[in-house]
């Protein structure tokens, strides 16, 4: 286990997305289990906020199905959320308002939520399923 897990999940911890997240699980009805790395593998989440295949917070993956099957179909997600998981170490309680202006950005500039978030751009879009897509001329927002 590397310096950095260890970091990420005391600073994780410390900041309180961890425990955040581990609400959400309980609230959502989700299955916990210990994944790699110092992570927790939140599974079968009920609610319908937010909209995704799945979703970080803190040291916490969340997912409607189950992280074996979003794998198969989407090789790379567990370490696509785990980026996710160190950017919230990093960021703290601003990374929830920081990641809606990104994908406010990304919306404008490509009409895609993630396509130019670049928080989702350093964790790899591929690996999160999302495709890449060409930016838009910003004068075509106010032209018709």
């Amino acid at each position: 286990m590397t310096t950095w897990v260890k970091a990420r999940a005391i600073l994780n911890w410390l900041n309180g997305s961890t425990l955040a997240g581990l609400l959400v699980a309980k609230l959502g009805g989700a299955k916990l289990t210990r994944g790699p790395d110092r992570l927790w593998l939140a599974e079968g989440y009920r609610l319908s906020f937010p909209v995704a295949g799945a979703f970080t917070i803190g040291n916490v993956l969340l997912t409607a199905s189950a992280f074996a099957t979003r794998e198969e179909r989407i090789p790379g997600t567990l370490a696509h959320e785990a980026r996710h998981s160190s950017q919230y170490a990093c960021l703290g309680v601003f990374f929830l308002p920081v990641y809606i202006v990104a994908m406010g950005w990304s919306w404008l500039r490509t009409g895609d939520r993630a396509a130019r978030h670049f928080l989702e751009r350093m964790a790899n879009l591929k690996d999160g399923g999302y495709k890449d897509v060409p930016v838009r001329p910003l004068k075509s927002l106010f032209t018709r």
